[in-house]
């Protein structure tokens, strides 16, 4: 009797012990949730709600429907361009940046390659490298009269192309903006996935006569396709959000820099047109999955077969 009284006694004790170790665990954790409501949650909600609202920021908001997802859809053609132009930045810059980043993670992975830690920080840095910096390297490089993509091109024999006015002209020196600063950071993923292919299987592909280039089809992008998948959903998100470079470049005389981002950006803080703004948000978000969905289901069709 005595021995039960006494568990009986303890349990108690026992059970707030552990309620206090449960609370003191949510305690800990609660700043990180408090701030994903405010700055995660919130707006997210709060763009959701203006989207269906027509509001200025100085007066009163306005109910307004679908009214502003109806325009951007059916009258709205400056939208479409933008989204046309987003898309050919996109193949222009990631296709490219991401068979690079493989080909030098691939040759940065060689056993004979010397000097591996100066050539793994020096394809990096452009990523470390202020977007400032690169659009004003960049212009410079792109100029028209005075720019060195010109000046290259007139030793060829081939005329000066005016990179800020002509719409190929733009998406190509944006896109060369994009990949300059992306393909190392993609190229460092790709060479820590190939830290983990077992070094036996290229020798054994060696032996059997397997030039580098077989061994790069045929036991680097196999057993590389998660890592594969994960930067191209990566990469076509980050494309879709595109926005610092040709902002700082400039879209051109006739919008053919015009991003989505840029374009929402245009309408909520020159045009105040905060609602149209926030329905623009959410048509994007929408683009970006449907996108990413079918980039997923292609990269897999591609790995599969």
């Amino acid at each position: 009797m005595d021995t039960v009284q006494k568990s009986k006694q303890y349990r108690p004790k026992r059970y707030s012990q552990k309620a206090s170790e449960v609370k003191s665990g949510y305690l800990f954790i609660s700043p990180f949730f408090l701030l994903f409501g405010v700055f995660g949650v919130f707006p997210l909600v709060f763009t959701l709600y203006l989207s269906f609202h027509r509001w200025d920021i100085l007066g009163e908001t306005e109910f307004v429907g679908f009214s502003n997802f109806s325009s951007i859809l059916f009258n709205d053609p400056l939208f479409w361009k933008a989204v046309g132009n987003t898309f050919s930045i996109w193949a222009l810059s990631t296709i490219p940046q991401l068979i690079a980043a493989l080909l030098i993670a691939f040759f940065l992975n060689q056993a004979f390659l010397k000097y591996k830690s100066f050539f793994r920080l020096a394809i990096f840095m452009p990523n470390v490298t202020s977007v400032v910096a690169v659009a004003l390297v960049f212009s410079a490089i792109f100029g028209t009269q005075y720019g060195l993509a010109n000046y290259i091109l007139s030793l060829f024999g081939i005329e000066s192309i005016s990179w800020s006015g002509s719409y190929i002209g733009t998406h190509i020196a944006i896109s060369v903006m994009v990949m300059w600063r992306w393909v190392g950071y993609n190229a460092i993923i790709y060479l820590a996935g190939l830290q983990g292919i077992p070094k036996d299987l290229y020798e054994a592909a060696t032996i059997d006569g397997a030039n580098k280039l077989q061994q790069l089809l045929y036991i680097t992008v196999p057993l590389l396709r998660p890592i594969i998948i994960f930067t191209v959903v990566q990469s076509t998100i980050g494309g879709m959000q595109l926005f610092a470079e040709p902002l700082l470049f400039g879209e051109g005389s006739r919008s053919q820099g015009l991003t989505m981002t840029l374009y929402l950006y245009q309408e909520a803080f020159n045009r105040f047109s905060f609602g149209y703004a926030a329905a623009i948000a959410w048509v994007l978000f929408l683009i970006i999955i449907i996108f990413s969905l079918f980039n997923l289901f292609l990269t897999r069709k591609i790995g599969s077969s």
